[in-house]
C-alpha cells in the first residue's frame, strides 16, 4: 500500500538494537529515553539476552498502564500481563491450557464465521472441536446472541463447549461491536460458563464517527461483581495490526482476568517451554503502548504520521463519497 513505518517506533528499535546510537544527535531525546529504559531492564543491557518467560518486567508495567488508561481507570495488574510472540502465540497458548477430553467430552471452541484462519488451524492442531457461529451479513456482520445459543445447543450433542472466541473489531469483517452486544456476550458466557477470548488487535482501526471500540475487560468490570469476579477472560493485542503494522517484530500481549492462581502457574510453565518471546518484539510492543505524548519532542510528527492513512480509510467505507470530498 506504500505506507511508511512509524518513525518513532523505528527510532527506538534502532537505538535498542545498536546502543552506540544513543550518543547521536540525530535521534530525539524521547526516543532515547524509552530505549534506555528498555535496555536497562534487559539482561546485560541488551536485546540479545533472554527475558523472563512472562516478558520484560518494565514492558509489562507499561502494558498494564496502557490498559488502565484505555479503560478509563479500570486497573490492570502487570502480573496478569503476558508478553507473547504476536497475539497468535497468546491465543494458541491459552487454548492449550483450556483444551482437553476425548469423544463427546472433547473441548468445543466457538469461533465466528467468517474467521481469521489462525483459530481453525490451532483448534485442529489441538484436536479440539470447532464450533461455528455465523455473523449476520445482512446486518453489517453483527453478532447475534441467539446465534450463539443455537451454536452451543447443537454443539453439546457431540462435544463440551468451553471457549468462546470473539474478534472485535472483526477480522475479516470489520464490524465493531456495540457496548450492548458485548454485555450480551458476557452474560451468555456467564450463563454457559464459557471462557472468553477477546481478540482485540484491531482496536486502533476504528474510523467511523458512528463507532467506538469498547474493550471486553472494561465492559466486564462495569457489569457488577456477579460477572466481573466470575467470567474468565483473556484479551489480546499485537504490534502487527493497528496503525503500526509491524508484523515482522512478532510483538504482542495477553491479559488474563479471573484466572485461578494454579492455572496461572501452569500458564507460566507452558510459556517457559519456549523460553521467552522475542525481546525485540517486546520492545516494539512497549512503543505501541507508550507512544509520544503532548509536550515530547516527537509528538507532533508521530500524530501526523499516525493519522496519515485516516482520510483514505474513511473514504473507503461504504457510502462515504461525501466524507471523501470533505477530506480532500
Amino acid at each position: 500500500m506504500g505506507q511508511q513505518p512509524i518513525t518513532f517506533l523505528r527510532q527506538v528499535m534502532a537505538l535498542c538494537t545498536y546502543p552506540n546510537l544513543l550518543d547521536s544527535p540525530s535521534f530525539p531525546e524521547d526516543a532515547k529515553k524509552r530505549a534506555r529504559r528498555i535496555l536497562q531492564a534487559c539482561g546485560g543491557n541488551s536485546l540479545g539476552s533472554y527475558s523472563a518467560s512472562q516478558g520484560v518486567n518494565c514492558i509489562r508495567e507499561d502494558v498494564a498502564a496502557y490498559i488502565t488508561q484505555r479503560d478509563g481507570g479500570v486497573p490492570a495488574d502487570p502480573d496478569n500481563v503476558y508478553l507473547t510472540t504476536g497475539a497468535s502465540d497468546g491465543i494458541s497458548t491459552i487454548l492449550k491450557i483450556l483444551v482437553s477430553g476425548g469423544g463427546k467430552s472433547r473441548t468445543g471452541v466457538m469461533i465466528p464465521i467468517p474467521q481469521y484462519p489462525l483459530y481453525s488451524a490451532v483448534i485442529s492442531e489441538l484436536d479440539a472441536v470447532q464450533v461455528n457461529y455465523y455473523l449476520d451479513e445482512e446486518n453489517c456482520w453483527a453478532l447475534n446472541v441467539n446465534e450463539l445459543r443455537r451454536a452451543v445447543r447443537e454443539a453439546k450433542e457431540h462435544c463440551d463447549p468451553k471457549v468462546l472466541c470473539i474478534i472485535n473489531p472483526g477480522n475479516p469483517t470489520g464490524q465493531v461491536q456495540s457496548r450492548k452486544c458485548i454485555e450480551d456476550v458476557i452474560h451468555f458466557a456467564w450463563e454457559e460458563q464459557l471462557f472468553l477470548l477477546a481478540d482485540e488487535v484491531y482496536q486502533d482501526n476504528v474510523y467511523s464517527p458512528d463507532c467506538r471500540f469498547h474493550s471486553f475487560k472494561k465492559v466486564l468490570s462495569e457489569m457488577g461483581p456477579e460477572y466481573s469476579s466470575n467470567v474468565e477472560l483473556a484479551s489480546f493485542h499485537s504490534t502487527s495490526k493497528g496503525y503500526m503494522g509491524e508484523c515482522g517484530y512478532r510483538g504482542g500481549y495477553m491479559e488474563v482476568v479471573n484466572l485461578h492462581p494454579e492455572i496461572k502457574g501452569q500458564l507460566v510453565k507452558l510459556l517457559s517451554v519456549r523460553l521467552c518471546p522475542p525481546v525485540s518484539g517486546q520492545a516494539a510492543m512497549d512503543v505501541v503502548v507508550n507512544p509520544p505524548v503532548p509536550g515530547e519532542e516527537s509528538f507532533e510528527q508521530f500524530i501526523r504520521v499516525r493519522l496519515c492513512p485516516w482520510p483514505v480509510c474513511i473514504a473507503a467505507q461504504p457510502g462515504a463519497p461525501s466524507r471523501r470530498r470533505s477530506l480532500s
